[in-house]
């Protein structure tokens, strides 16, 4: 049976997903402008340098939005319906989409503190972590 969660691996983005099967959340930096992006690319997509490389990342991350997923017929999504399909702010800039588990949409709320979690290999988001939007608040 073919799946629609395992990503397709190509020899650019081997390391991003080796990565990921250890246990850790790469971005690309740029080496002109200094930004991060995501998804890997082998260029930057703010001033288009090709002076990007790998960096790990912090694996927290600010929930921007999501939405519950209450039906999905593409195998293995229909067994784990509802899920939390979301967008997150990576603390390292970029924005990511991604799932959010272990939390129950109940409890979800905008700007609130997410760690990364790795489900096959793949990078989702549970809640804990922080969240940037407190820390500014804090800071006055």
């Amino acid at each position: 049976m073919d799946r629609f969660d395992l990503p397709e691996i190509d020899a650019f983005t081997r390391a991003y997903w080796d990565a990921a099967a250890e246990g850790r959340l790469l971005v690309r930096r740029c080496g002109g402008c200094g930004r991060a992006h995501h998804y890997p690319r082998e260029f930057c997509p703010y001033c288009w340098s090709e002076d990007v490389a790998w960096e790990t990342a912090s694996g927290l991350a600010t929930l921007y939005t999501w939405s519950v997923v209450h039906r999905n017929d593409l195998p293995p999504f229909g067994e784990r319906t509802p899920y939390v399909a979301a967008v997150v702010d990576l603390d390292e800039g970029p924005r990511m989409m991604t799932e959010v588990v272990d939390g129950g949409e109940d409890g979800l709320r905008v700007g609130m503190g997410l760690e990364v979690a790795f489900r096959q290999g793949v990078p989702v988001f549970r809640p804990g972590g922080g969240s940037r939007t407190a820390v500014r608040a804090s800071m006055g």
